[in-house]
């Protein structure tokens, strides 16, 4: 049966993998993971990325990156499918091992077919490969549960779970679920058993971490502050944020209380009932966090690895009601009503997921007009989206010709502005400073799409248009009709000096 839920996952991600081109987090790890290589093999320069990047650039990034080398895009995200059938089968195991085969069964395949999930499996960013790593910790620790002290398991959990807060800073949201998932899975061997077993899991957490942070130096300590400890806060609404959460996982989630509600009210144990609230309450960590920071940017990618432990209580809930039916032609009967049952999770995740994957703009037409002028040349390029064009024109691996709309580069690798709060991260770049540069010539190319950093934009082009050395040389229709706005374009100006 986990075959047949692990077939239907991967067809379901693998429509999604051409959907459209890369969006721009993929872009950027993708280019920053080629620019890695080079530097290990070439000892050839790096953008300073450990202070913006959420999560180690040494880690995703040139997996990534050897993946792209194989199969382009497609292989990247073929990777991250890969990763997201281990997260599944991961949570078959770790399921089975609590609650049962059946329990497991359901568990995986409600799991499986989220929107949140296919999309991650059909997405090259660091989210999948963190997500296996703490699903892989989760395991070890239901693992060793009726094997002693379980140290070389403990051991085994805390490397992962370093392993997957260094993949992705924010993953560490979910480090105490699986500390007090070791608890309760080792209480029935005795209150000391269990203080040593989440003894050994922190101390080596601990250790790899700050090994890991001592090891990258300030700038990793700065991203991890920037990104996630002191993240600037958004504009949306918390119950935005909320609402999105639960249209994508509130069935899991209402199926994980009531497996709560059943376990307390059938007493079947006061670690047991504990163990399921905590797993329940995994699915609202990520949402409430970023209601907190009011903001929905990669809220679809944060709210599956909640999910997957959410899954697992929402699995014993199923096995229960079965389990209370009349054993024989009656149970059997509930059991086919809720496999077929399993037909509007598997609709609404394949509807959903495929939103997900189409919402940003394809960018062929921009990439194919970029690409002579980008590539026949060697002038500085200011190009909002920058990782877009990076990732896909050869030019891209001379990073020093490229700034953003959020920063400059100068000539020596270093950034006018940041990356900062208020620039190189989240926000626009100092308006006065590209004026400035602007006026004196410094970059060759210019496209404004008007999208991400609109006031900026549209003070740049005012500029552009009366500046003799800069002439419009091409219009690009960018993305889809979006009424009333209507379809996005990218103005591209040329610097052209007079004689």
């Amino acid at each position: 049966m986990l075959l047949v839920v692990l077939a239907v996952q991967a067809v379901l991600s693998l429509r999604l993998v051409g959907a459209d081109t890369a969006f721009a987090d993929e872009a950027t790890y993708l280019w920053a993971g080629h620019l890695e290589w080079a530097h290990w093999l070439h000892g050839a320069p790096v953008p300073p990325f450990p202070a913006y990047f959420s999560g180690a650039p040494v880690i995703y990034p040139p997996l990534g990156a050897l993946a792209d080398s194989v199969g382009g895009l497609a292989g990247a995200r073929v990777l991250s499918l890969v990763l997201m059938l281990g997260a599944t089968a991961l949570l078959w195991g770790t399921a089975g091992r609590l609650f049962g085969r059946r329990a497991a069964f359901f568990a995986a395949a409600l799991f499986a077919v989220l929107g949140p999930t296919l999309h991650l499996g059909a997405f090259a960013t660091y989210d999948a490969l963190a997500l296996v790593l703490v699903a892989v910790a989760a395991w070890c620790v239901v693992r060793a549960a009726e094997r002693g002290e379980g140290t070389g398991w403990m051991i085994a959990a805390g490397a992962a779970l370093a392993v997957a807060n260094a993949v992705a800073y924010s993953s560490a949201l979910l480090d105490v679920v699986v500390v007090v998932l070791a608890w309760l899975s080792a209480v029935s061997l005795g209150g000391k058993v269990a203080a040593r077993r989440c003894a050994v899991l922190l101390i080596v957490v601990i250790v790899l971490v700050t090994g890991g942070l001592l090891a990258g130096g300030s700038s990793y300590a700065a991203g991890v502050r920037q990104t996630t400890l002191a993240r600037a806060a958004g504009l949306d609404s918390p119950l935005s944020v909320l609402t999105d959460a639960w249209s994508w996982t509130g069935l899991v989630l209402v199926l994980a209380v009531c497996g709560v509600v059943i376990s307390w009210a059938g007493r079947h144990g006061r670690a047991q009932t504990w163990l399921l609230a905590v797993l329940a309450a995994a699915a609202v960590l990520g949402p409430l966090e970023q209601a907190r920071l009011h903001t929905l940017a990669s809220l679809n990618k944060h709210v599956g690895l909640g999910a997957w432990f959410a899954a697992i209580a929402a699995g014993y809930a199923v096995d229960r009601f079965l389990a209370a039916a009349p054993a024989g032609r009656a149970q059997a009967v509930a059991c086919g009503a809720c496999v077929a049952a399993l037909v509007f999770p598997v609709t609404l995740g394949a509807s959903q997921s495929w939103t997900f994957s189409t919402d940003w703009p394809n960018a062929s037409s921009f990439i194919a007009i970029l690409r002579p002028l980008a590539d026949h040349g060697s002038g500085r390029l200011l190009v909002e989206d920058a990782s877009i064009a990076r990732y896909y024109l050869p030019a891209g691996s001379q990073w020093q010709r490229w700034s953003s709309t959020r920063n400059i580069t100068l000539p020596s690798g270093a950034s006018t502005g940041g990356p900062s709060s208020s620039a190189g991260v989240t926000g626009a770049g100092n308006a006065g400073v590209f004026a400035e540069f602007i006026t004196h010539g410094y970059f060759s190319l210019i496209a404004l799409n008007f999208a991400d950093t609109t006031t900026l934009d549209h003070r740049l082009a005012g500029q552009l248009h009366h500046d003799p050395h800069y002439r419009t040389i091409a219009v690009v229709p960018y993305g889809t009709e979006v009424p009333p706005t209507g379809q996005g374009t990218y103005i591209i100006w040329r610097y052209e000096p007079q004689p």
